[in-house]
């Protein structure tokens, strides 16, 4: 009988890096945890992700169309408010006699305007003292008068040159407007005080206060004009409306025609022939009030631009937009066309809506203005037309008034917009959770896999004896 050799070989469970050693690390179980816990987070981020981007998508659409809408509305304030609509405009014949503006409270018209003289303020100047500013010219106590107004002026040994004088005249906190220069002539220095301050009750006056003579050179007034040449008196402006005579301390006279503010400029000539008048007319400012009607239109144009990709729809791409369907941008959409195509009572059955002063709709949803149209409905109902845009049922009127319902606080875009974002803080904090059970289930699944391979590395060990003790036996020899 032949004699056969059998040897059994034992099974390692050790990975290949560590069968060599008894003992050694079995399992790798930082690599099998984190695969473990990526397998088991993945789906759940998926879901969170999806959603996130969902909302993410609309929050970004919703501020789209918030944005759109708001810049849309300020092309409204213009035409909004009867104030706002009914623009006028002044123009004069003569700018050099006079410029002129008209407010919304303006009536139109034409007035000829005839200026005999201007406002003007007063200058004094002193005679010579002294051949610079450096001159002393006395101390004591000098009060200053502006009309009705004065002030003092203490003049010590500190301050008492002409410069210095003119300087604590300036800096004065009482100072009603006199202005002091010091010019130095051929001559000498002269003290130049000047109004700053139009019309005839604003004329200068200097005295003298302490009892003193020191500064009696200084002093001006009624009865004592000899220290002063008066270089330009105190007056108002002296002018008519129509042949109905005005005066005016200033200038710029807004009480004399109501709505109008006048600037002169120059005098007419006197008389009643050519150049002894100005004419003055007052008008619907037209142009101003085409222009905001236009900016009306192009603003509702950039609208539907900004907001359609919204709720469209590429069939070739077979890409919708993020409020496709969404019964907020419909809903607001329907609003505004409702505004836009709706009559208007103007108290016109002609111009009542804006189709009949030229602003029609184009097959893209876009509008155009017929600025011949619009002009000829300006001549004919200027009052129609202001009532149709600016009345409470007008159509500026009332697309500001839904725009500002639907932006405010508690509208329908704002409660969406506070829906979106706790929506988008609940995935935040679904993600902060799902963060701490993957870290708890990191914590858990390495300790389970650290306490298998210690087991492993046992078995390991165990079998590494036992194959050990296998070798070491006789050899068993059977006969054929």
């Amino acid at each position: 009988m032949a004699q056969v050799s059998s040897t059994s070989t034992p099974v390692s469970v050790a990975s290949s890096s560590s069968a060599a050693s008894a003992g050694g690390s079995v399992i790798d179980v930082n690599s099998l945890v984190t695969q473990l816990v990526s397998a088991t987070r993945a789906p759940k981020d998926a879901v969170i992700s999806k959603k996130t981007q969902a909302v993410t998508t609309q929050i970004s659409a919703l501020g789209t169309l918030k944005s759109a809408l708001s810049t849309f509305q300020d092309s409204l304030t213009p035409i909004a408010t009867p104030t706002k609509f009914n623009a006028q405009v002044a123009n004069t014949s003569d700018n050099a006699i006079f410029t002129a503006t008209a407010s919304s409270d303006s009536v139109g018209g034409s007035y000829n305007i005839s200026v005999t003289q201007l406002a003007q303020a007063e200058q004094i100047v002193s005679g010579p003292l002294g051949s610079n500013g450096t001159t002393i010219v006395g101390t004591g106590t000098l009060k200053l008068s502006l009309g009705a107004a004065s002030f003092s002026v203490n003049v010590t040994n500190t301050n008492n040159s002409v410069a210095a004088l003119a300087s604590a005249i300036n800096s004065s906190n009482a100072n009603p407007g006199i202005t002091a220069t010091v010019i130095t002539g051929s001559d000498g220095a002269h003290l130049v005080l000047s109004s700053t301050q139009t019309g005839a009750t604003n004329n200068i006056q200097v005295a003298e206060t302490d009892g003193g003579t020191g500064l009696t050179a200084l002093t001006y007034g009624t009865g004592n004009t000899a220290n002063y040449t008066q270089d330009s008196a105190a007056q108002d402006a002296i002018f008519s409306i129509s042949g109905i005579p005005h005066t005016s301390a200033s200038n710029t006279v807004s009480d004399a025609l109501n709505g109008v503010t006048l600037t002169l400029k120059g005098t007419t000539v006197p008389g009643t022939g050519v150049g002894s008048s100005a004419q003055l007319t007052v008008s619907s400012d037209t142009s101003t009030i085409m222009t905001n009607v236009q900016a009306f239109v192009d603003g509702y144009n950039a609208l539907v631009k900004a907001i359609k990709p919204l709720g469209s729809y590429d069939q070739t791409t077979g890409t919708a937009g993020p409020m496709l369907g969404d019964a907020t941008l419909t809903g607001l959409q329907n609003e505004m066309r409702s505004a836009l195509y709706g009559v208007v009572n103007t108290g016109s059955s002609t111009y009542n809506s804006l189709a009949s002063v030229g602003i029609t709709t184009n097959s893209d949803g876009s509008l155009t203005l017929n600025q011949t149209k619009l002009t000829l409905a300006l001549a004919n109902a200027p009052t129609a037309v202001s009532t149709l845009f600016s009345s409470a049922n007008g159509v500026a009127a009332t697309l500001n008034t839904r725009i500002t319902n639907e932006l405010g606080s508690g509208g329908t875009l704002d409660t969406r917009s506070k829906t979106l974002i706790k929506q988008e803080n609940d995935l935040t904090d679904q993600t902060t959770q799902l963060n701490d059970q993957m870290t708890q289930l990191a914590k858990s699944l390495t300790q389970q896999y650290a306490q298998l391979n210690t087991l492993l590395s046992s078995l390991q060990s165990t079998s590494a004896y036992l194959s050990q003790q296998f070798a070491a036996l006789p050899q068993v020899q059977t006969k054929n």
